[in-house]
């Protein structure tokens, strides 16, 4: 299987991340990558970049290194609602937004609370994808992710980085296999990502592969395949958006403590 595409990756903005998007971009080059999301951690992340980031994220090169850059952000849920740390008006045009939970970011809850705010997020309309399911950090359903994934066709990632780089990677690796098995099941929508905090992590799929391969996942399923065919699940996401000026409020707000 030949993937173009790594949407998952981390720039020295993110504060815990040390390569800057130009190395990450000649990293990516040299793996064969086509397709590079640049998607440093939202604002509620200790460390991560100010929003003005994202406002001038506009400056970045379309192509560097003869990669496609898509500028964007691994956002933060921040509550059992699903809410974001993202203002809306950025979440309307950042090219690419990738959510996930993270430890100093959500304030955890039970099983049922975490897989509620997970699948609240995922039934945002800004939101293009989910990350980092297997994480052992929050307990949840992950047939009911993975069945929600498939309903709402929001691909959920299979990250590298849980199955090689975290200290519980051990505890990640079989929830990764249970939620990629429900993904067989339902068939649900894939993305690999390397989550690479460092130019040498970009495009590096090895152990991810290896458990799509283990769970029977299709190639059908992974979007990593082809850059055209993310860029147009993309710009189907952004055409079901619902127009912003025509709401009296909108949930997704600013959730910052």
């Amino acid at each position: 299987m030949e993937l173009l595409v790594d949407l998952h990756t981390h720039t020295i903005a993110s504060g815990h991340a040390y390569s800057t998007i130009t190395e990450n971009a000649h990293a990516a080059s040299r793996r064969g990558i086509k397709l590079l999301g640049m998607t440093d951690h939202g604002p509620s992340m200790p460390g991560s970049p100010h929003l003005f980031h994202f406002e001038n994220l506009s400056i970045i090169p379309d192509e560097l290194s003869g990669v496609k850059v898509l500028p964007g952000v691994e956002a933060n849920i921040t509550n059992h609602e699903g809410d974001l740390d993202m203002p809306l008006k950025y979440l309307t045009y950042l090219k690419l937004i990738l959510v996930g939970l993270h430890p100093i970011c959500y304030p955890g809850g039970t099983c049922e609370q975490n897989t509620q705010a997970y699948i609240k997020a995922m039934e945002n309309p800004y939101t293009d994808m989910m990350v980092h399911p297997g994480r052992p950090d929050f307990e949840m359903d992950l047939e009911k992710i993975a069945h929600t994934s498939a309903r709402l066709n929001i691909p959920v990632e299979v990250n590298n980085s849980s199955l090689s780089t975290i200290r519980d990677k051990d505890e990640a690796r079989d929830n990764c296999r249970s939620i990629a098995r429900y993904m067989v099941k339902y068939n649900s929508p894939v993305i690999l990502g390397s989550d690479a905090h460092f130019w040498d992590r970009v495009g590096e799929f090895s152990d991810a592969l290896n458990l799509v391969y283990e769970a029977g996942i299709s190639e059908h399923q992974i979007l990593n395949t082809s850059p055209d065919r993310v860029l147009d699940y993309l710009a189907t996401r952004r055409r079901n958006r619902p127009d912003i000026s025509k709401l009296s409020h909108h949930p997704y707000r600013l959730n910052i403590a």
